[in-house]
């Protein structure tokens, strides 16, 4: 054994065997030594040695497509993946010690399809009806199920060793109803679910926007990188004193400050408010900056403190034209000279249509020739009515009460039409009037400490707009 300890186990096994060869009478005892020696060393190697693959168990069962595969196949999966490193161990390793492996918990990503309800989408992912509806049980308490819309996509996770007539068990529904917002439906060690809401921080940043218009507002936004959501939100604050299509001209300006809200990671989550803009039209400029009043309205107001919020809005559809005004006119389809007791507004099929002002549904349904139909009364005083609609929507009934700028309805060419508009028409006192000359009421003029206050905060809003670089493109201009 000296020759072990002072050199190493291969040198020791050569000068064994060339020993063997001097001394025959020694080579017994000399051959012996040199199994030994073999033997002791195929077994540390087998110890040593780190299987190659091994470590690979865990990453390919958690990445296989779960979501793809039935319970049984992925089953087989699993013991499959884990077999196939056996081949490369010095040593065999026996079927025993790679199932008592601790399993991996199975995450599955599926999404809501039309005409789906949660329990369908749960049974069809795997998990059993009685699990399925406690876990919905305990959502109700935070959550509405019903609110579920198709696109949303959910996650569940499964513990195969929870495992329920064989298959893995469900211990937690996660999906994100909004950019804000998580919730997630967990068993519990009581083996009960609850539901927790995780609201996610998101950081506000301000993002300028401005350019000469050569053709209309809308295109002179977007080529300045204005995403289009907020362009919708200018025109919309801006169409109870502007006329697009008269008072917009070649050469006119606009200047925007608005919101865009970022996640943790630094990703876009959605857009906030149009703080500051500002229309050069008529050789007039008209600011106006967003100001939140003690009562908790918030509103937009010009530099003396004048709401620009009134009865009606002159125009209850964006990006449209206006193809026929009130008067007489010849009717194109009966063909005779007739009274128009409206005006036109040529846009796609279903371009979404706002209710002009506050107020209630009174009419929601088919009215001949004006095809399907919406009349909303305002006040005592005030009705606007909307027709050859191609439908309403959601929710849209008699008896509905609305807020100005909702989304009522869509454009179509139903009734007495020749092509996708909206007829818009404007009552007072139960009288059909041009709704081109309707003089409306201003709207709420701030006075003394209110008045005060939002000079203060124009006053910063002006500071951050002139801090604030002009954007080339946003990185997410949907």
């Amino acid at each position: 054994m000296r020759f072990v300890r002072n050199v190493g186990w291969p040198e020791s096994l050569k000068r064994l065997i060339a020993a063997a060869n001097r001394r025959p009478f020694r080579r017994r005892k000399i051959a012996a030594a040199a199994l030994g020696i073999a033997g002791g060393a195929a077994i540390a190697v087998a110890i040593v040695v780190k299987p190659a693959g091994f470590e690979t168990q865990e990453t390919q069962e958690t990445v296989a497509p779960w979501d793809l595969l039935p319970a049984a196949k992925t089953r087989h999966a699993t013991q499959h993946t884990a077999e196939a490193p056996a081949k490369s161990l010095a040593l065999p390793l026996t079927r025993i010690s790679v199932q008592t492996a601790p399993p991996t918990i199975i995450e599955r990503h599926v999404e809501i399809a039309p005409g789906d309800t949660l329990m369908a989408v749960m049974l069809r992912s795997g998990s059993d009806r009685s699990t399925a509806h406690a876990a919905i049980v305990a959502l109700t308490k935070s959550y509405d199920p019903r609110r579920l819309r198709p696109g949303q996509e959910l996650t569940l996770l499964f513990d195969p060793m929870a495992a329920r007539d064989g298959d893995p068990a469900l211990i937690q529904l996660a999906f994100a109803p909004s950019v804000e917002q998580e919730i997630h439906v967990s068993l519990n060690d009581a083996g009960r679910f609850i539901s927790k809401t995780i609201d996610k921080p998101l950081e506000t940043s301000l993002h300028r926007a401005e350019g000469s218009i050569d053709d209309s507002l809308y295109l002179a936004a977007k080529r300045s990188g204005m995403p289009a959501r907020m362009i919708v939100e200018l025109i919309r604050i801006y169409s109870f004193d502007v006329d697009f299509q008269r008072d917009i001209q070649r050469g006119d300006r606009f200047e925007v400050l608005f919101e865009a809200l970022y996640d943790e990671r630094g990703e876009f989550a959605k857009y906030g408010d149009i703080q500051y803009a500002m229309l050069h039209v008529r050789k007039t400029d008209l600011p106006l900056y967003r100001f939140a009043m003690k009562d908790g309205e918030v509103d937009y107001f010009n530099n003396g403190g004048h709401s620009v919020r009134k009865a009606l809005m002159k125009t209850p559809i964006d990006g449209a034209r206006l193809t026929s005004r009130f008067g007489r006119r010849r009717h194109p389809i009966l063909g005779y000279r007739k009274m128009h007791r409206g005006i036109d507004f040529g846009a796609p099929r279903g371009t979404p249509i706002m209710a002009a002002g506050n107020g209630v549904v009174e009419v929601a349904g088919w009215n001949g020739g004006y095809g399907r139909y919406l009349r909303i009364r305002h006040n005592g005083r005030y009705k606007t009515a909307y027709g050859h609609l191609s439908k309403f929507r959601r929710g849209i009934r008699k008896g509905k009460r609305v807020k100005q700028g909702q989304i009522v309805a869509y454009v179509g060419s139903t009734g007495r039409s020749t092509g996708p508009h909206l007829h818009y028409e404007v009552l007072v006192n139960n009288k059909r009037i041009n709704p081109l000359r309707l003089k409306l009421p201003t709207g709420r003029k701030l006075k003394g400490r209110e008045l005060a206050r939002f000079q203060e905060v124009r006053g910063v809003t002006e500071k951050k707009f002139a801090a604030t670089p002009a954007i080339t493109r946003l990185a997410e201009s949907r």
